[in-house]
């Protein structure tokens, strides 16, 4: 989910039916959508390379009408863009509102009542995401043999990057929601990772809670993409100091996770009020980072991906890699994003 794209009109009101408690997977994820009568209009951010877009008119499956977009160019000079969009789908599941749009360059996948961008497709062949996608792409090669899970497999950008770097990766996507996978395979090309790949990698999808799996301690992983988000927000479980201990012992020897934190919550500034004269500290900003800390403690590295780029912040287990051997393993799109990470320095 890319924390920057949030709707400011959106369509539905969405209330959870219970908090969600790490004590009882039964209630995690149980949430009702209601209509909301109080606005007609959505608005979302066509990510990346365009700004500030608005839909004038309420999405409705199959229609097509005109997006007025903000972009930026290459040269940083702003210029006025008209593009058509049109809803390929859209549905309410137990879990998600589901909305997936398409514009003539890209395909988008939107959930909940933020309308967050979870999922994008370029359609001219464009495989980076210029996002914090990209750098799951990365964690293969840091990490020792064996299988990688994703907690949070959405429409499967991750996967299609993570398969396309390493056509031999064996992969592990779980996704809660069986209507979002089902609505991935017909317009995100999500079957086609399902299918064994000349190296021999592949996607298996499992249907289920990832965070009720860590109770299954035959399941090990050479390494853990995260990427849970509820209303825009980082699940409350990731919240827990005691999750993410659970979630290291899902780890072969070596093993990492590497996290989607998110931005930096409102709440966050006003509690903490740091002014943070040096960037190395700037972490503190996240809440997600802050427990990771706790419970790694000395073995937590993070890094904050560009405005332009969503600015969500990412955390990565064990110690800082060697940031030039890293550089090197990865293709080149990604070989200057790795040398960006850095350690979480003890506040003074």
């Amino acid at each position: 989910m890319i924390s920057l794209f949030s709707a400011t009109n959106p369509l539905l009101t969405w209330s959870p039916s219970s908090t969600p408690a790490r004590t009882s997977c039964s209630q995690t994820h149980r949430w009702f959508c209601t209509s909301s009568r109080t606005t007609n209009a959505l608005s979302f951010h066509i990510p990346f390379s365009l700004t500030c877009s608005r839909l004038t008119q309420k999405p409705n499956a199959h229609a097509t009408t005109t997006l007025q977009v903000k972009g930026s160019s290459s040269d940083s000079k702003k210029e006025e863009q008209e593009e058509e969009y049109k809803v390929l789908t859209a549905v309410k599941s137990q879990y998600n509102d589901i909305l997936i749009v398409d514009t003539p360059k890209t395909r988008m996948l939107l959930l909940d009542s933020t309308h967050n961008v979870h999922s994008l497709l370029y359609k001219d062949g464009q495989k980076w995401t210029r996002s914090y996608w990209d750098e799951f792409a990365s964690l293969p090669a840091i990490i020792p043999q064996g299988p990688v899970a994703i907690f949070g497999l959405g429409g499967g950008t991750a996967a299609h990057l993570m398969l396309d770097v390493w056509p031999s990766l064996q992969l592990e996507g779980w996704e809660i929601d069986e209507i979002l996978i089902n609505k991935a395979r017909d317009y995100f090309g999500l079957s086609d990772l399902e299918k064994q790949t000349q190296a021999g990698g592949i996607l298996h999808v499992v249907v289920g809670d990832a965070l009720c799996s860590l109770e299954d301690d035959s399941r090990k992983y050479a390494g853990i993409v995260i990427d849970l988000f509820y209303g825009g927000k980082v699940l409350p479980q990731l919240q827990d100091v005691a999750t993410w201990l659970e979630l290291k012992g899902r780890l072969i020897p070596n093993g990492r996770l590497m996290v989607n934190c998110g931005g930096i919550e409102e709440s966050d500034a006003i509690n903490e009020r740091i002014s943070t004269k040096s960037v190395d500290n700037a972490w503190v900003e996240n809440s997600t980072i802050k427990v990771l800390c706790e419970a790694f403690p000395g073995q937590l590295s993070w890094k904050r991906m560009p405005e332009g780029e969503g600015a969500n912040y990412l955390a990565l287990t064990g110690p800082l890699p060697d940031l030039t051997s890293w550089s090197a393993m990865v293709p080149h799109h990604l070989s200057a994003t790795v040398s960006k990470w850095r350690p979480c320095s003890p506040l003074i």
